[in-house]
C-alpha cells in the first residue's frame, strides 16, 4: 500500500495574496470567523498550523456590521487604564460610534489561536470603516463569501 506524504511548507515558501472582505450587513461573529480563516490560510491546500501562510485581509465597510438580538445595547467591551479601579466599559453601540474597526478586530482576535503566531496574523488585518482603502497597489481580490 502506497503511503501519502504530508508536505509542510516554511515561511519562505508561503504564498500570501491580498483579499478584500466587504463587511457591510454581515453578522460580526460570522464575518470574524471567515476573516480568521483567511488570515490563517485554512482556505489553502498548503495550510500548515505552525506557519503564517494566510492572506492579507482588507476589511471595508466595518462600520456597517450588525449584531443579532439586543447585542447593540447588552454587549459590553472592557478595557483597563492600568490604575486601581480603572476598569472601563462601553456598549457595542457606543463602540461603533467611537472605534468602528475595534468591534471586528476584537472578534477576529478571539477567533485566532492563543499563541505567538496570532500577533503576526493580526498585523495582516487592515480594517476600514468606509468603502475606501489605500491598498489598491497590492491589487487585492474580492472574496467570494464577503461580497
Amino acid at each position: 500500500m502506497e503511503r501519502q506524504k504530508t508536505t509542510l511548507i516554511s515561511t519562505e515558501q508561503a504564498e500570501r495574496n491580498w483579499v478584500v472582505f466587504n463587511a457591510e450587513d454581515r453578522v460580526v461573529g460570522r464575518a470574524a470567523c471567515e476573516i480568521a480563516t483567511l488570515l490563517r490560510g485554512k482556505d489553502k491546500t498548503t495550510f500548515t498550523p505552525h506557519v503564517d501562510n494566510g492572506s492579507f485581509v482588507v476589511v471595508i465597510n466595518a462600520a456597517k456590521v450588525r449584531f443579532t438580538g439586543n447585542k447593540w445595547h447588552d454587549k459590553k467591551y472592557y478595557h483597563h487604564s492600568g490604575y486601581p479601579g480603572g476598569m472601563k466599559e462601553i456598549t457595542a453601540e457606543k463602540q461603533l460610534e467611537k472605534h468602528p474597526d475595534q468591534i471586528l478586530r476584537d472578534a477576529v482576535w478571539g477567533m485566532l489561536p492563543k499563541n505567538r503566531l496570532s500577533k503576526h496574523l493580526m498585523r495582516k488585518l487592515k480594517i476600514y470603516p468606509g468603502a475606501e482603502h489605500p491598498h489598491e497597489a497590492q491589487m487585492p481580490k474580492a472574496t467570494r463569501t464577503g461580497n
